[in-house]
């Protein structure tokens, strides 16, 4: 089996492990900025191989420019997304926040008790 085998492209910027919706940069966060070994990210995700995270760190060890960038422009998107997220939050979001607004604005007072 080639090493190139044990992933999809789904695009150039969505490469998964064949047969999983779990993206490499899952696997790969984990291994670089976590500082985790294969092991530990087997117990993350039950539903890959030990042999799909090895293939996923190996395919990385040989891909780094191109993988670093990959992971590089993953980060960028999901800090801008959460920028926009905030800046234009969706009705669900207000709605929520409204809710914890108020709860916190509720001042509870025991009463007290005569000994």
């Amino acid at each position: 089996m080639q090493l190139e085998d044990y992933f999809t492209v789904l695009t150039p910027d969505d490469i998964r492990l064949k047969g999983t919706r779990i993206g490499i940069e899952s696997i790969l966060y984990e291994y670089i900025y976590r500082a985790r070994t294969a092991e530990e990210i087997f117990q993350i995700y039950p539903s890959l191989t030990l042999e799909q995270v090895y293939a996923t760190i190996l395919y990385y060890l040989h891909h780094q420019e191109a993988v670093g960038q990959y992971l590089t422009d993953w980060i960028e998107f999901g800090e801008q997304m959460r920028t926009e997220q905030r800046q234009n939050p969706s009705p669900a979001r207000l709605r929520f926040q409204q809710l914890k607004a108020s709860q916190q604005a509720i001042v509870f007072h025991e009463p007290e008790v005569s000994v």
